[in-house]
């Protein structure tokens, strides 16, 4: 569990400040502009991240699924938190009890949702957005691993088809239902 630990904490703290510095950045006239997730708008699209970011700290404690609540504004201390929840090694260890999968396919999708609704975030208000090739590597991974589940569960769209010579990031977003070509 270690090494998952030790590889993916790293890209989990930068997905979550890039994406706290990305909230961060949207202005108010902004909140109410569509993102590529048709169910949200930038506002809604904020407080389903700050419910990811208290879900997954939830979960890395141990702790249970918790309802989905409206946008309040403080991302990044809940950021905050998530991630020292997960700076416990015993965080990566087992199962959970609130989802029933393992800790370490939580933290995948902890990840995915940050990468994925940082770009979501990014390309709905006109900010600029890197991944690291790493980061990304291991989201293609991951939506390639989960991608039957996620789409039966509704976590994923169906897949969007993606030149094989695109970017990392291109591809793993078209595994996961997004179209990296999607524009307000």
């Amino acid at each position: 569990m270690l090494v998952a630990m030790d590889e993916m904490m790293p890209q989990m703290a930068r997905a979550a400040h890039r994406t706290a510095d990305l909230v961060e950045g949207v202005r108010e006239e902004q909140l109410s502009l569509p993102t590529p997730c048709a169910e949200f708008d930038v506002r809604a699209l904020i407080g389903h991240l700050e419910w990811v970011a208290s879900l997954f700290e939830s979960l890395a404690g141990g702790g249970p699924m918790i309802p989905q609540a409206e946008y309040t504004g403080d991302f990044r201390p809940r950021a905050e938190r998530m991630l020292a929840a997960w700076q416990r090694p015993e965080a990566w260890e087992g199962v959970s009890p609130g989802m029933g999968l393992p800790m370490t396919t939580l933290a995948g999708m902890c990840l995915c949702d940050m990468i994925a609704h940082g770009w979501d975030l990014a390309v709905a208000t006109g900010q600029p957005y890197e991944v690291g090739e790493d980061e990304a590597a291991r989201l293609l991974e991951f939506g390639e691993g989960m991608a039957p589940t996620g789409r039966k569960m509704g976590a994923f769209g169906e897949e969007v088809a993606v030149s094989g010579d695109a970017p990392v990031l291109h591809r793993a977003l078209g595994v996961i239902g997004r179209d990296p070509a999607w524009k307000p």
